[in-house]
């Protein structure tokens, strides 16, 4: 057989061997011949390079580099599905839907996979673009991570499927691969990854294909978008999805009634730990297409489709002991160690517990057995005392007086919950908090330095504050313990790109108690320079627009401190951003006078977008809600403490539609 055929041939069994594996979980040869065939074609394909296929299943090993994910416009919009935990609701939306149907109609149900959205477009039978979801209008591309994953086909089986159209799915991390990863991370003693959905996200985001390859994500499709819709129902396209190659889902079921969906909602609820991957509810759709598109859409989500949220389990287990953690601001927060337990699919040790007055108001005991749950299916949090198995002579919990780091005498500030460690130049939790805190994307976004780099360079005595980082060479980096080359050689250009970062970010970054992002922008905004700002009374301060007592306070205790001013010396001698350049960015003064808050996720903007055109056009963004406010600008998923604060103070809440008809 010539080389070109062979490679084809090749290819076409591997990939039909992919599939047997992947989507129908039957695999028919062994681990051992599938790599066997697998290097035989890397080793065609490097002789003969000419003859390599764009979706060859080589392609899946990885090994492209993105440094910066390209932003891309969703074709059609990615929206988010209303969600309810009560049968009440759903009984709600199936009246609706009952009143704007003219005719019978029927539901399908299916899971709602806890893990990443994804669109995925497919021209002529081959994946040609792959893009998250980002805020709904606009997602990032990262086609070349999405080849990694082997159940979504690069090729298509069959022909009888539209030149062009586009899948959207979940990508997820199966269990049994996030307890793996972190079965090595705790043998390593390396920080553990939080829970699968988060994990995959970030995998997702990860530079090197290669490493994306290594994490063996997974994916179940759930739609189906194109021009010319071929099919009838939603359950068609999923059957011809599954036809094509796709992993669609085997669980869903078609309801005639709502007695159906509720049938399969409480089957779930109880199977849900079964699986091995997470899921977080049931989302329920009109199975039909033509009924789907005379139902419509508001502005945040279909009228057609609603989501069932299942309710956080909750286990009792032992409180073995209490740990107490330091923050980069000091903060003192208190972990309630755990005798291991099953809670929604995970093995739970721990849970915060926030700050004392959490403590005091649970009434904690020693040796307490308590009941946990997790919060939106994630973060554990103990939710009260099982009394009865409360031993007789048990102590009650008293918060420590002095940091468990550096035994300095802890503090409570008036209207705080939070203790605080003060000695925030000596407390080496403090020290590596603050520099992580500068490395970060909204600050100085050095991305090639993270979390557990600065805790080896500050181990090793290489830095012991964000200044040093500028005078490290690539020799005193090579040396440490999986230090490669290239490692060391990207973090010194990423320290050195990030001199070009603006004034407002380095301000953010230096970690001021209290100075957030918005905060940051207006002093650099308003007094220009970092000397200024050093040099500023408390009057001075206080005339600066979102700087109240607290926050002039907090500048002037820092820039009281002679170590703060060595360090700002120091950068400003190594060539960092310490003054703003004036950019003329105006573009009205329609909304001049005008205060707003931005709560949400929105369509056609970014949050910082939104917040970003408000000023453009001579507008006020402020962080939160008080009696001055003018309007809320209302998104997708806004907290609900705003909502009702905005309506309790009245202040007017606007859509993002309203919101863009002001300034046109």
């Amino acid at each position: 057989m010539a080389p070109q055929q062979k490679i084809q041939h090749l290819s076409e069994i591997i990939e039909q061997h992919n599939h047997n594996y992947y989507q129908l979980s039957a695999p028919t040869i062994s681990d051992f011949d599938f790599d066997k065939l697998l290097q035989e074609l890397i080793d065609l394909e490097k002789q003969y390079p000419e003859f390599i296929l764009p979706t060859s299943p080589t392609q899946r090993v990885g090994g492209t580099i993105t440094k910066e994910f390209i932003t891309v416009k969703h074709k059609y919009p990615m929206m988010s599905l209303g969600n309810t935990y009560s049968q009440e609701e759903l009984l709600e939306f199936d009246e609706r839907v009952k009143k704007l149907l003219a005719s019978d109609f029927e539901y399908v149900c299916e899971l709602k996979y806890d893990g990443v959205a994804i669109g995925i477009t497919y021209t002529n039978g081959e994946l040609t673009q792959a893009v998250t979801r980002g805020d709904g209008a606009q997602g990032d591309d990262v086609t070349a991570n999405v080849r990694t994953i082997k159940s979504i086909p690069l090729k298509l089986k069959g022909d009888n499927f539209p030149a062009e159209f586009e899948v959207r799915g979940e990508i997820i991390m199966p269990r049994k691969v996030f307890d793996a990863i972190n079965k090595v991370k705790e043998e390593n003693g390396e920080a553990l990854l939080a829970n699968p959905r988060n994990s995959a996200s970030g995998t997702l985001k990860m530079q090197d294909s290669a490493n994306v390859a290594k994490r063996n994500l997974d994916c179940f499709v759930y739609g189906f978008y194109t021009q010319n819709q071929p099919f009838e129902t939603h359950r068609q396209s999923l059957k011809a999805m599954n036809e094509w190659g796709f992993k669609a889902p085997h669980t869903i079921t078609v309801c005639k009634n709502m007695n159906d969906v509720f049938a399969f909602i409480e089957h779930w609820n109880t199977h849900r730990f079964n699986l091995d991957f997470d899921i977080d509810g049931i989302v329920i759709k009109v199975n039909s297409y033509s009924q789907q598109n005379v139902l419509g859409f508001t502005a945040k989500s279909p009228r057609w489709a609603i989501s069932y949220k299942f309710k956080a389990e909750q286990v009792s287990t032992k409180l073995l002991s209490i740990q107490y953690q330091v923050g980069r601001t000091g903060a003192i927060t208190p972990v309630a160690n755990l005798a291991p337990v099953q809670l929604a699919g995970t093995t739970v040790k721990r849970a915060s517990l926030h700050n004392a007055d959490i403590i005091d108001t649970l009434n904690l005991h020693e040796n307490d057995f308590v009941f946990v749950e997790k919060g939106g299916e994630i973060i554990p949090k103990i939710v009260g005392v099982d009394l009865e198995k409360r031993e007789i002579n048990s102590l009650k919990i008293k918060f420590i007086e002095h940091c468990p780091e550096c035994n300095s005498k802890l503090v409570r500030i008036d209207g705080e919950a939070q203790h605080y460690c003060t000695n925030e130049d000596e407390c080496p939790p403090q020290i590596v908090g603050k520099m992580v805190h500068f490395i970060a994307r909204k600050a100085m976004n050095i991305d090639s330095v993270g979390e557990e780099t600065i805790e080896q360079l500050y181990k090793t005595k290489l830095i012991s504050n964000v200044a040093d980082l500028y005078t490290l060479q690539k020799e005193q980096l090579l040396p440490l313990e999986r230090m490669a080359e290239k490692s060391a050689q990207n973090i010194i250009e990423g320290i050195e790109l990030s001199k070009q970062v603006p004034f407002e970010r380095v301000l953010f970054g230096l970690g001021i108690r209290h100075v957030g992002e918005t905060v940051a922008k207006k002093l650099a905004k308003e007094l220009k320079n970092i000397e200024a700002i050093s040099n500023c009374s408390r009057e001075q301060l206080l005339e600066v627009e979102e700087v109240g007592e607290k926050i002039a306070d907090s500048i002037i205790n820092y820039f009281s401190i002679e170590k703060h001013l060595q360090i700002i010396e120091k950068l400003k001698l190594v060539g960092l951003q310490l003054q703003s350049v004036e950019r003329e960015s105006s573009l009205s003064n329609t909304l001049e006078n005008m205060t707003f808050v931005v709560s949400g996720v929105f369509v056609n903007y970014s949050r910082d977008g939104i917040k970003e055109t408000i000023e453009q056009h001579g507008g006020k963004v402020v962080g939160s809600i008080s009696a001055k406010t003018n309007y809320l600008v209302a998104g997708d998923k806004m907290g609900p403490e705003k909502l009702k604060k905005a309506e309790k103070l009245g202040v007017k809440i606007i859509s993002e539609e309203e919101f863009t008809s002001m300034i046109l």
